[in-house]
């Protein structure tokens, strides 16, 4: 059973709300900070190294969701800020843009965190992270052969996630 959505992926993935939808990236994290897929599409500059740049995209995720539950002014009892939060439970964030790209961000359940990096133009992202996290329930996570925390090495994954990116592009 999927947690986003029917029991399938849907025939027709969600379509981008705004022109100029580049995506330059994409990270999927585990619960525990490891990067289980990185993908690029479009970065033309490249100044850390991958292990380098993965360390500091978690821990940026890490420190707004940490700032987002601080901050919200509708809970007095915090909590313990390392764990998942439920969709709609607390304050979370769900994006952010500077002026050079725009951040996407979608945690499961399960503390599986999917980053989608595009271009700053990009509208709402929420129902696009969504559709790849069900091509990853279908393709990963129903796979035998995928061992849960490990890197995804799916070919059939990565290619609907390059075709479905490329089509949003």
């Amino acid at each position: 059973m999927q947690f986003f959505g029917g029991s399938e992926i849907s025939p027709s993935p969600p379509v981008p709300t705004a022109t100029g939808n580049n995506a330059h990236m994409m990270y999927i994290f585990n619960r525990n900070g490891v990067c289980l897929l990185y993908r690029e599409w479009n970065r033309p500059l490249h100044t850390l190294n991958s292990q380098q740049d993965h360390k500091l995209m978690f821990g940026l995720l890490f420190s707004l969701k940490s700032l987002t539950a601080k901050m919200d002014p509708t809970n007095a009892e915090k909590g313990n800020l390392g764990i998942p939060q439920l969709p709609g439970q607390g304050c979370s964030f769900h994006s952010f843009r500077t002026n050079t790209y725009k951040l996407s961000f979608m945690e499961t359940p399960s503390g599986i965190k999917f980053i989608l990096i595009t271009n700053p133009r990009t509208g709402d992202l929420r129902e696009t992270l969504k559709y790849i996290y069900n091509l990853y329930v279908e393709y990963v996570a129903k796979n035998a052969l995928y061992t849960p925390g490990t890197l995804i090495r799916c070919e059939l994954f990565n290619t609907a996630l390059d075709q479905y990116v490329r089509s949003i592009a």
